[in-house]
């Protein structure tokens, strides 16, 4: 049953298999950089725990278990909608020479480069599918697919440091996640997924 909820939920997105491999290599990268640089999770009071302690004791192929999820494990601000209708509105008036450089950039600045140009290119398809698999705001996706891919690059310049992980105000999703990677335990890992994609959806709701 978790395996036909997940496949139609890759269905309702029209998510294609090469898209969906490409998403679970964003998010593999993602985890392994997670490990590396921690990133904290918003739970209780205090110092936020850290999500690199979870994930740095994992070994690579752990991890690609851990993101072999048919939405995003990682955020760039994508629900926030003023924060992108400002950046949009400024990205229509940049000029192709302006943007055209590559821009130097550490392990994060490359990651959110990639980021962007995936949810850029979501975003162009279905309003759905934006909402399904990255959390976006139906405003955001239908603002960034008016940009053309010639001004994403100064977009990673400004949101790189904005990169966080998905649902980062549920730790115990994130907890039940290194948990069942850490165990091989495939069966708790594949309920955990489905957890993911009902926060993802809850998320998707009107607030009360």
């Amino acid at each position: 049953m978790q395996e036909a909820f997940i496949g139609g939920w890759a269905h309702e997105s029209h998510l294609s298999a090469q898209g969906l491999v490409s998403l679970r290599d964003l998010n593999h990268r993602f985890l392994d950089l997670a490990a590396a640089r921690g990133y904290g999770l918003r739970e209780g009071r205090g110092r936020p725990p850290s999500l690199g302690s979870r994930l740095a004791p994992l070994s690579a192929a752990q991890r690609e278990a851990a993101a072999d999820c048919p939405y995003a494990l990682f955020d760039l601000r994508f629900r926030d909608d003023l924060h992108w209708r400002s950046r949009l509105q400024e990205a229509g008036g940049w000029r192709v020479d302006a943007v055209s450089v590559a821009l130097p950039g550490d392990d994060t600045t490359d990651f959110a480069r990639l980021a962007l140009f995936y949810a850029w290119h979501v975003a162009s398809g279905a309003t759905l599918k934006a909402q399904i698999l990255l959390g976006m705001n139906e405003y955001t996706a239908d603002a960034l697919r008016r940009i053309t891919v010639n001004q994403l690059p100064l977009l990673v310049e400004s949101e790189a440091k904005y990169l966080t992980a998905r649902f980062s105000d549920c730790a115990p999703f994130w907890n039940a996640l290194t948990a069942a990677a850490s165990t091989q335990d495939s069966a708790a890992l594949k309920r955990v997924q489905l957890y993911g994609l009902q926060i993802a959806a809850a998320a998707r709701l009107p607030a009360p």
